[in-house]
């Protein structure tokens, strides 16, 4: 029986990609890095994390220096993170069954609790941030054990192959949101030591 879903946010829950490559651009103007601009999105989702770095001639020991100045942008621009159309409903009926729902996120928590709360979602009380964006199954192994959930009692909806690697980690079943950053091919089995997906879910694209 389940007890718990875990959410990714970005790509996931929240349609945020425009405002991350906004403040991305901006970091990546006063640092000389390569701007990503909307048209080359397809191809930069069919790219691994090292292929877009590689791409963008930005170096991946820099993501957790680059993080907090992203997360700054956003704040100072007050902006509210939009939720994928039929979020929102989705949540509140999986809430009004007793699942427990937690966010497991590279994300800020005080970015993501802006966006619930702007969205009239006050009941998921459970965000944890991962400031290491490969470090998920430590934050997926924390919550287990806080609550002492058994790993069949508990799933993980994300978006991007690390989500997936990340329940291969921690024992968990993974679903895989088909609507989010990575594109298909990422976790199809074709590409090279793929993680792949315990199931595939196209909620959001109905709305």
């Amino acid at each position: 029986m389940t007890k718990c879903i875990i959410f990714d946010f970005d790509g996931t829950l929240s349609d945020s990609i425009q405002i991350f490559i906004k403040a991305y651009n901006d970091f990546a103007e006063k640092e000389g890095y390569n701007q990503v601009s909307i048209e080359e999105l397809d191809d930069l989702k069919k790219m691994s994390i090292p292929e877009r770095c590689r791409h963008l001639n930005f170096p991946m020991r820099s993501i957790p220096f680059a993080a907090p100045k992203l997360y700054r942008f956003i704040r100072e621009s007050k902006a509210s993170l939009p939720l994928f159309p039929g979020i929102k409903q989705m949540l509140d009926e999986l809430s009004s069954r007793g699942i427990h729902i937690a966010i497991i996120s590279s994300n800020a928590s005080d970015i993501i609790n802006h966006c619930l709360k702007s969205n009239g979602i006050h009941y998921i009380h459970d965000i944890f941030s991962s400031k290491y964006i490969f470090s998920k199954d430590k934050m997926i192994k924390k919550l287990l054990k806080q609550y002492n959930y058994s790993q069949e009692e508990v799933f993980y909806v994300g978006d991007e192959q690390r989500d997936i690697d990340a329940c291969m980690k921690s024992g968990l079943r993974a679903v895989w949101a088909s609507w989010g950053y990575d594109h298909e091919s990422l976790i199809s089995g074709e590409a090279s030591k793929a993680a792949v997906p315990d199931d595939i879910v196209d909620f959001a694209l109905r709305t």
